[in-house]
């Protein structure tokens, strides 16, 4: 007995490939249908975080930071220079209360205390980056003047060579590891491991003594970056010594 038959469709291409070949009930026609191609995921620094105003401090290859000297130093501010020594921004650490200057200026106990720092170009504040409290291991929240969260980053080791990740959305967005703390190495890396850009204290367009202390120092961006990741590469790079290399005194 001969089976039926089957009635008009969508079927398997009985001659390969994947998809689908339409059957109008008595013979397979010409018409085929391809399989959906796979949704591809959006690199980390698409998918979260809140694109700050973008500021002629995200696309500078060469960054130097300098703090401004004090006699006695109860707010971190800093200078940053393009690659002519021409100042473009800074870094200003905002709404501190008498009570923890008292503290900052009889103790070093303001380490542990949470600090907030603006990051600044002539067109005012471009991102805002808080570090709360800590006991051991700290993180920086960046944040947009206005408040929209951009990322995060969060120490991952306490021993050793330090490394801070770049969090976006819960997501890894890159790293910051510190290839030689005492000597100011750090390699700045994406989520796949790339280096994106690299924080020394050489620098052969400035006079030979400018970088020699730790307050002090350049920052070298590879390439332009998409956002939010080029605004956490910058908060890494104007606050390693604010916010970050001070959580690690007495390791290497």
């Amino acid at each position: 007995m001969t089976q039926p038959s089957p009635p008009p469709g969508w079927y398997a291409d009985p001659a390969g490939g994947g998809g689908s070949r339409w059957w109008d009930g008595r013979t397979w026609t010409e018409h085929v249908q391809q399989p959906p191609a796979p949704a591809q995921p959006q690199p980390v620094q698409q998918q979260y975080g809140a694109a700050p105003r973008r500021s002629v401090l995200h696309d500078q290859p060469v960054l130097l930071v300098n703090q401004k000297t004090k006699l006695v130093e109860l707010t971190n501010e800093y200078a940053v220079l393009d690659a002519h020594e021409v100042q473009i921004g800074a870094v200003v650490e905002v709404g501190q209360s008498t009570a923890k200057k008292v503290v900052r200026f009889v103790s070093s106990l303001d380490q542990y205390l949470t600090h907030r720092l603006e990051v600044r170009d002539a067109y005012g504040p471009v991102l805002v980056l808080t570090r709360p409290a800590k006991l051991v291991k700290s993180r920086v929240v960046v944040e947009t003047p206005e408040g929209a969260p951009v990322g995060e980053i969060v120490q991952a080791t306490v021993f050793g060579r330090i490394r801070f990740d770049l969090v976006v959305g819960g997501q890894l967005a890159g790293a910051i590891q510190a290839e030689n703390w005492r000597a100011w190495d750090f390699s700045i890396t994406d989520h796949v491991g790339t280096e994106v850009a690299r924080i020394t204290k050489s620098w052969e367009g400035l006079a030979r003594t400018l970088f020699t202390t730790a307050d002090r120092y350049v920052v070298r961006v590879h390439a332009r970056l998409p956002e939010p990741l080029a605004s956490l590469v910058l908060a890494s790079a104007l606050t390693v010594d604010t916010a970050l290399k001070q959580d690690a005194r007495g390791f290497g």
